[in-house]
């Protein structure tokens, strides 16, 4: 088996790196369950299946759980032969588990091999002269003194060597710490002890436990205590019924009689003796307590496996409504993008003040008019303007910064509404829209502002590199470099779709003697070159911008990117069982 273990831990750290990354960030009506099946999931695999597999030779760890006031203390108590166990009308008197060992085994336990969550507490030996443990009246006890997820450890030397006994909070505790201990605890063990009474045998959190015990093939022994005389036979055939219903009808069932403590609230020894035996026995077969161990973990694996199927499934359900949530975010700030392109491409940026403003800067309103409507001698007459000193550009570089700022402010706007009124219409996206701060407009537009801006000293920048050859400086000068980038500006937005009536004229116009302008400086093929430049330029700018006005969104789902797939799970929950260890004997079934 070491070997198996060895071949086995490359496959369980896998599981374990997949368990921890889960987080189930979503409220959906299975979240809840699942993220606690994934915790259970990651605790057993840490507490009990990763270290049993390095160490089947190690001591069986036997917990003793049950319902409340079943007596589970009392019969810790009594099987180790003195008062180690805090026993007491209050509830619950089993606050911290204690486990019970041999001196000699003591080496097993120090350290974090099981249940490493847990610190540890050494007590004294018995032989030490430690004495009977407080009752549970006594607040001052060390087994109440430490933290709730402290493992008190004491060694007895009435235990035999290779068996260790947990006594573990109640099932179905009213402090849901030691209803969460206990289920931790349970699952960490090798055998289970459950102890019940005769009227709460039947009762539903221990079957639903035990129930478990039977999915994991765990040897169970269970303990019917404080049993009327007369009611033994009756009671002990419908436990059997219900045992075997749960697969569990090979668990040994042990009667402890209704009877009178003693003044230390012990049972008399020949009260437990058949349970004392039982134990001895298992502890003596050290071929015996391999195949319990190899069987409990197999089992567990089994569970794992089935459970991680469970986990896949709740994965998928997050992963759609994710895909989703995800998918409207990214159609609806795609729009925004496509719509700003398309306000770029269609002319209507060149409408009203960056119209004037460019009327302004390439002449009088009489020679754009006279574009407008002559065309062709337009032409003729263009190297009267080139000849002569352009207006100042800043004014127009102005109108046509406000009018792309507010082309990007509004659709950044209408895809943040259009996100959240799509997330608000699904209950997980409405708690997720929680985390999602309000849309700042004035924060955005100065961002927007921003961009414009260093879009516009690039397409300067650009001007400057390519007007770098000595040929075109004296164009250049004659316009200014100023005067340049806006014609290329001018010629990045001009077009004719979306324009009526005269704005097609004058629109057009303004194309050409953008484009007249830039010719002359530098010739066809590098306008050409140039525009697609700057429009791709503007591209890149704007489609950043909304990415980063879409980054809240989706820092909300970025804990299930970051999730292991439900395929990935479900593979991984297949490698599971086909790694299993192969069945061992049934030594150890029965007393």
């Amino acid at each position: 088996m070491v070997g198996e273990a060895r071949g086995l831990a490359p496959l369980l750290r896998e599981v374990r790196a997949a368990l921890d990354s889960l987080a189930f960030p979503l409220e959906l009506p299975g979240s809840d369950v699942a993220r606690e099946s994934a915790a259970a999931a990651r605790a057993q695999l840490t507490d009990y299946i990763l270290p049993r597999l390095a160490s089947l030779d190690a001591p069986l760890v036997a917990v003793v759980g049950g319902s409340t006031g079943a007596g589970k203390s009392t019969l810790v108590n009594a099987l180790v032969g003195r008062p180690v166990s805090v026993t007491g009308a209050v509830r619950p008197t089993t606050r911290q588990p204690l486990l019970l060992h041999h001196p000699d085994d003591g080496a097993w336990f120090d350290d974090a091999r099981i249940l490493p969550t847990l610190s540890r507490v050494r007590l004294a030996t018995d032989d030490d002269g430690a004495g009977d443990p407080p009752t549970a009246g006594a607040p001052a006890a060390l087994h109440q003194a430490s933290g709730p997820d402290t493992l008190l450890l004491r060694p007895t030397s009435t235990l035999p060597p290779g068996l260790a006994l947990l006594d573990a909070p109640d099932v179905d505790s009213i402090a849901d710490e030691n209803r969460r201990l206990a289920g931790q605890l349970l699952a960490a063990a090798d055998l289970w002890i459950f102890v019940t009474t005769a009227n709460r045998y039947a009762d539903a959190v221990p079957w639903r436990l035990l129930a478990e015990a039977g999915r994991r093939d765990v040897l169970v022994a269970v303990v019917l205590d404080r049993v009327p005389a007369g009611v033994e036979e009756e009671i002990r055939s419908d436990l059997l019924t219900l045992l075997s219903a749960e697969n569990l009808g090979h668990a040994p069932i042990f009667v402890v009689p209704e009877m009178m403590l003693g003044p230390s609230r012990m049972l008399p020894a020949d009260a437990v003796e058949p349970i004392t035996r039982w134990l001895q026995a298992l502890a003596a077969d050290a071929d015996g307590r391999r195949d319990i161990a190899r069987r409990t973990v197999s089992g567990a694996m089994r569970a794992l496996a089935g459970r991680i199927d469970g986990i896949a499934e709740a994965a998928g359900q997050e992963q759609s409504v994710a895909d989703a949530l995800r998918a409207a975010v990214e159609g609806a700030y795609a729009d925004a993008l496509a719509d700003v392109l398309a306000a770029t491409e269609d002319g209507k940026l060149l409408r009203g003040e960056v119209l004037a403003r460019w009327q302004d800067f390439v002449g009088t309103g009489e020679f754009m008019r006279g574009l407008e409507t002559r065309i062709g001698r337009a032409r003729d007459r263009m190297s009267a303007f080139f000849t002569g000193r352009p207006a100042p550009a800043a004014t127009v570089a102005e109108a046509i910064g406000s009018g792309l700022q507010t082309v990007i402010v509004e659709q950044a706007a209408r895809a943040d509404e259009t996100t959240r009124r799509r997330w608000r219409g699904d209950h997980a996206g409405r708690v997720l829209l929680g985390d999602v701060p309000a849309w700042d407009a004035a924060a955005v537009s100065a961002e927007v502002a921003r961009e414009i801006r260093e879009w516009q000293q690039d397409i300067l920048l650009l001007v400057q590199a390519e007007g770098a050859d000595k040929r075109f400086t004296a164009r250049m000068l004659s316009f200014g470099v100023n005067g340049v980038a806006v014609a290329l500006m001018v010629v990045v937005f001009a077009s004719t779709g979306g324009l009526t009536g005269g704005e097609i004229g004058i629109a057009g116009a303004s194309a050409v003697a953008g484009q007249k302008l830039l010719e002359a400086v530098f010739g066809d093929d590098a306008v050409r070159r140039l525009a697609a430049t700057a429009r791709r330029n503007l591209y890149q700018r704007v489609d950043a911008l909304l990415r980063r006005e879409r980054e809240p969104f989706g820092r909300c789902l970025q804990p299930l990117a970051l999730q292991t797939s439900a395929e990935a799970l479900t593979v991984l929950a297949s490698r599971l069982r086909t790694a299993l260890p192969a069945e061992p004997s049934a030594a150890g079934d029965g007393a």
